[in-house]
C-alpha cells in the first residue's frame, strides 16, 4: 500500500465491525473508540456488515457517521451439491446473494475512495475482512483485530479466516502480548497488542454492603451462564442470605431459567434482563462473577473493578489474567471448574475485609487501562504505520 501522510486536522478512520448496533461488548468498544477518536480530532465512520436484531441502545446523534451494508444478516454461501445444482430456486438464491454482496462491496469501496490521504481502516472483528478483500482499499492502512483470545479463535472457524485474511494487513492486533506471542509462533509476522480501554471510573464506588453477586453478559454459550448456575448451586446453601443477579438477554434464557428451577435456585437467583445502567447494577453489588468459556479483554470485568467490586472469574483467556491480578485485586479459577469458582465466591462473600481490600485495589489497578493511556497507544501505532 502507498505510504501517505495524514492531514493536520486528523485522519479519516473507519471502524469496520460485524454490526454497528448489536448488543455486546465489541459493539460497545467500537462506539467507545469512535467517540475517543472523534474527540482526538479524527473523522470517524463506523461501518457494520449488517444491522442487528438484538440491539445495543445508542444515542440518536452519535457525532460521527454510521453505515450498515445490509439491513439484516446476509445469507451464508453454501456449497451446491447433488440435485441442488439443478434447482432453479437455489440458483436464484445464489444470484441474489452475489448481487447483494456486489452492492455491499461497491458501497464499501465508495466510502473508502472518498477518504482523505492517510486514512486507516480498523477491522474490529474477523468476518468483515471478507468484504474488505474485495473492496478498493488503495491508499488505506488496514489494521485487523480480534476481540477473542488466540486459544478461543484457534478452536473455531474464525481461525481459518484469520490465517487467510490477515497476513496482508498492515498490522494484526491481539488484545494482549501473550496472545500476540501465540499468533507470532503460529506464523503471523505483522502482530501487535492493544488492550481495550476502561470506559469510565465512577465517582462513587460500590459500598459492597448489599449481599448481591452480579453477572453481566449475553445469555449465550460463550458467556457460560449455565456454568454460573451450576456454580451458584454450590454457593447458595452456604450463603442463604445472598442473591445472584444475572443481567443480560439472549437466546439461551429459557433453558437457563429451566436449569435454575431444576436446581431449586429460583429464590436466590434474579434474572434482571438487559440493562443500560451497568454502573448502577455494580453499585448495588458486593461481588462480580464472570463464568465465560472464552473472552478477549472483557469490558464488564474492568467496569466492575472500576466500581471497586472484587471479581471472581474463570481464567479463560490472557485478557482476564492481565486485568485481574489473582489474589491481589480479584480471584481466578481454572476454566470450567465450577467447584473452584464456587470456592472463590464463598471466600469473597464470606469475608468483608477481603472484599473491601480487593475491591479498593481493583479500582486503583484497573486505571492502567484508562482511555487516555490506550488512546496514546493508538496514536503511536498510527504514526508508526505512516513511516
Amino acid at each position: 500500500m502507498t505510504s501517505t501522510t495524514a492531514p493536520r486536522t486528523g485522519r479519516d478512520l473507519f471502524l469496520v465491525a460485524n454490526t454497528v448496533d448489536e448488543l455486546g461488548g465489541v459493539t460497545a468498544w467500537t462506539h467507545q473508540m469512535a467517540r475517543l477518536f472523534q474527540g482526538a480530532g479524527h473523522r470517524v465512520h463506523v461501518i457494520g456488515v449488517h444491522e442487528a436484531e438484538l440491539k445495543l441502545p445508542l444515542p440518536a446523534d452519535l457525532g460521527y457517521e454510521v453505515t450498515s451494508l445490509y439491513p439484516a444478516h446476509p445469507p451464508t454461501p453454501r456449497p451446491v451439491r447433488g440435485l441442488n445444482r439443478l434447482s432453479p430456486a437455489a440458483h436464484r438464491r445464489e444470484a441474489r446473494r452475489l448481487a447483494d454482496r456486489g452492492r455491499a462491496v461497491a458501497r464499501l469501496s465508495e466510502l473508502f475512495r472518498a477518504a482523505r490521504p492517510g486514512a486507516v481502516a480498523v477491522v474490529t472483528q474477523v468476518w468483515p475482512m471478507e468484504w474488505l478483500r474485495e473492496a478498493d482499499t488503495a491508499g488505506l492502512r488496514i489494521i485487523g483485530m480480534s476481540h477473542e483470545s488466540y486459544a478461543y479463535t484457534r478452536a473455531c472457524h474464525r481461525y481459518r479466516s484469520v490465517k487467510r485474511n490477515y497476513p496482508s494487513a498492515d498490522r494484526w492486533l491481539a488484545l494482549t502480548q501473550e496472545d500476540a506471542d501465540d499468533w507470532i509462533a503460529d506464523g503471523m509476522h505483522n502482530v501487535g497488542a492493544m488492550p481495550n480501554a476502561l470506559a469510565h471510573l465512577p465517582e462513587i464506588p460500590s459500598a459492597r454492603t448489599a449481599k448481591v453477586v452480579c453477572s453481566v453478559g449475553r445469555l449465550a454459550d460463550q458467556k457460560g451462564i449455565d456454568m454460573l448456575v451450576d456454580t451458584w448451586a454450590e454457593v447458595a446453601p452456604h450463603r442463604p442470605d445472598w442473591t445472584l443477579r444475572i443481567y443480560g438477554a439472549g437466546s439461551d434464557e429459557p433453558d437457563l431459567r429451566r436449569q435454575c428451577t431444576e436446581l431449586g435456585l429460583d429464590r436466590s437467583v434474579q434474572w434482571m434482563g438487559r440493562t443500560d445502567d451497568v454502573a448502577g447494577a455494580l453499585a448495588e453489588s458486593a461481588v462480580f462473577v464472570q463464568s465465560s468459556r472464552g473472552e478477549g479483554f472483557p469490558l464488564a470485568l474492568m467496569e466492575a473493578m472500576a466500581s471497586a467490586v472484587p471479581c471472581a472469574a474463570f481464567d479463560c483467556a490472557p485478557g482476564v489474567r492481565e486485568i485481574v491480578r489473582d489474589g491481589e485485586d480479584g480471584l481466578l479459577a481454572p476454566p470450567g471448574d465450577t467447584a473452584a469458582l464456587a470456592d472463590r465466591l464463598l471466600r469473597l462473600t464470606g469475608n468483608p475485609r477481603l472484599r473491601d481490600a480487593m475491591g479498593e485495589r481493583a479500582r486503583v489497578n484497573v486505571q492502567r487501562f484508562s482511555e487516555e493511556r490506550v488512546l496514546e497507544r493508538w496514536e503511536e501505532l498510527f504514526a508508526l504505520l505512516e513511516r
